[in-house]
């Protein structure tokens, strides 16, 4: 009987199934099952950052969202803060956000405090808020049900570190960095996040203090991909930045 999927469809499903089977060696059927649904119905793909599997679960991201609406047409996205429940001097910011679709208005809220983002983010409260609400509002216009990342709390990003932490192997003698699990966890938020690998070693030795990334411990290593994923799903053009002033100067430049 002939598959009834579109061809492109069949493609993305496949092109999903492969990568995740190779960044996630321990990856069960039913989290295959479920991404096939996901690859069908959303056209989300893991090569461009629309997916991550975190903790057994699949989230959406903020740019597969937007990728999402812009193949949908929207037609617009509002947001406003939320003035009369903010409270800036705790840190706490309540955003609503709306988005236009074929006429009608999904409207989604997102809130942030110090309480439930990571640590690595704190003074970022209100952006994160406001990418929260944008996400919610997006899932309700385009009927999209799982969870996205940015909507997690602190203490499931710290859980999932943790329990990847436990999993390293151990740190060799003579300071090889991070083990294979660190290296690949690596190698997979550069590619995730189209991040160019040179800029990335730079900003890794820049954060470990050390002369070379050979010399930094394991767990300075660690502490790197932590920052580089959280900052990289968060605000991903401010860390495009970050990384940019290592670039070396041009030649004839002052």
């Amino acid at each position: 009987m002939r598959n009834s999927c579109p061809r492109p469809k069949l493609k993305l499903i496949r092109q999903n199934l492969r990568i995740v089977k190779r960044l996630y060696p321990d990856v069960t059927e039913l989290q295959l099952s479920t991404l096939r649904e996901i690859s069908a119905s959303l056209q989300l793909s893991i090569s461009s950052g629309d997916l991550m599997l975190l903790d057994g679960r699949w989230y959406v991201t903020h740019s597969g969202l937007l990728r999402t609406a812009k193949r949908m047409r929207c037609s617009g996205i509002n947001t406003e803060l939320e003035g009369n429940v903010s409270n800036p001097t705790l840190g706490r910011w309540v955003f609503k956000a709306t988005v236009c679709q074929s006429g009608k208005r999904f409207v989604g809220y997102g809130d942030a405090d110090p309480s439930n983002v990571s640590p690595l983010v704190h003074g970022a409260e209100m952006r994160v808020a406001e990418t929260r609400a944008v996400n919610r509002a997006l899932r309700k216009a385009y009927g999209i049900g799982i969870c996205s990342i940015e909507e997690i709390g602190s203490l499931v990003a710290t859980m999932q570190s943790q329990r990847q932490a436990h999993k390293l192997p151990p740190q060799p003698a003579n300071g090889n960095y991070g083990g294979p699990k660190v290296r690949d966890r690596l190698c997979q938020i550069i590619r995730q996040h189209q991040l160019d690998p040179s800029l990335v070693k730079s900003y890794a030795v820049d954060f470990c203090g050390t002369k070379t990334l050979r010399e930094a411990t394991r767990e300075q290593v660690e502490n790197f991909v932590a920052h580089l994923a959280d900052w990289a799903e968060k605000d991903r053009n401010a860390l495009l930045c970050q990384l940019n002033s290592y670039l070396p100067p041009k030649e004839g430049a002052a």
